[in-house]
């Protein structure tokens, strides 16, 4: 089969991800070690005891996140004998996924992607002032309908496409006013939901563009390798693999429009037959089977998935 890793992103986290990984797995532990050390706090602390609403922060929720889920990818390379340059047609992630993503292919370093993860969450949620800003999910119209009612709602203010997840799932990024105006506009345009999310900042509109400043000087100092496998870029939707230029798409990601959908639509045309969600939940997986029926489709996140991979490999050939 034609396999892709894929790697969640904000909104996947619960308290206590990852912890059964490091109770059972030596391989899982040392990630988890090294993250703390890398952040010089005990992030894993938050993680597996809460607050919930101190791991939601998105400066906790980023490298926690990440760290989930290279503890996973870790545990299957030690126990499954995993290998992604050997295993993989491409890897992909959603918005701080993405770094997840290039982290598991040999991009970064488990620990530069704590610390980059660690300034882009506080970027990120430093850029606009509390309650400017808010995200909508639109809900029953195409990323063309949603585009458009975007730039309706826009006026003076900003109102951008920020996440185009699944067909009929589309999230608006902005201005607080201009996206509430966005969702009575998808209402009477015949969305079948427009809802406000609970989420901290603006993200993915070119309000976070003090943001994308943080990330350029923050990747300038990160030694940045070729990855093993393709990595398929969140702007873009389709492979990248030149150093130089995915340090420029992900300073170009903080503002630009998470292509999800196209992504996994890229995947499929180029013979991706099975997505393994390696992290927290299975939120991707949800969405990739939304996308693309023709994948099939598992999450490993825990010691139970650990065992179903190792026994779905050692499965013979239907």
């Amino acid at each position: 089969m034609s396999t892709a890793f894929i790697f969640p992103g904000q909104g996947s986290q619960a308290v206590g991800m990852g912890k059964a990984l490091a109770e059972n797995f030596a391989a899982a532990r040392d990630v988890f070690t090294e993250v703390d050390a890398a952040l010089g706090e005990h992030l894993t602390r938050i993680m597996w005891e809460g607050p919930a609403d101190e791991l939601t922060l998105t400066a906790n929720a980023q490298p926690a996140l990440m760290a989930t889920s290279l503890a996973a990818l870790r545990v299957l390379e030690a126990e499954a004998g995993l290998n992604l340059a050997r295993d993989a047609a491409f890897v992909a992630g959603h918005s701080l996924g993405e770094y997840s993503a290039l982290a598991a292919a040999g991009t970064f370093t488990i620990s530069d992607a704590a610390r980059l993860l660690r300034i882009r969450g506080r970027a990120m949620q430093d850029a606009v002032p509390a309650g400017a800003g808010a995200m909508a999910a639109l809900l029953g119209l195409d990323y063309e309908q949603a585009v458009a009612v975007a730039a309706e709602a826009a006026g003076d203010d900003v109102c951008e496409a920020a996440n185009d997840n699944a067909g009929g799932q589309v999230v608006v990024s902005g201005s607080l006013k201009a996206v509430e105006r966005a969702i009575e506009i998808a209402k009477a345009k015949g969305a079948s939901r427009a809802i406000l999310l609970p989420v901290s900042a603006p993200f993915h509109c070119r309000l976070m563009e003090p943001a994308a400043e943080a990330m350029a000087a923050a990747l300038a100092e990160v030694d940045v390798k070729a990855p093993v496998v393709p990595v398929i870029s969140n702007v873009r939707a389709s492979p990248v693999t030149d150093p130089a230029e995915i340090v420029r798409l992900l300073v170009e990601q903080v503002t630009g429009t998470v292509r999800w959908r196209e992504s996994v639509v890229y995947m499929a045309g180029a013979g991706v037959n099975r997505a393994v969600e390696v992290g927290a939940g299975k939120v991707l997986s949800g969405l990739v089977r939304r996308i693309a029926k023709e994948i099939q489709v598992s999450a490993v996140g825990t010691p139970e998935d650990v065992a179903a991979f190792i026994a779905a490999k050692a499965a013979p050939a239907a």
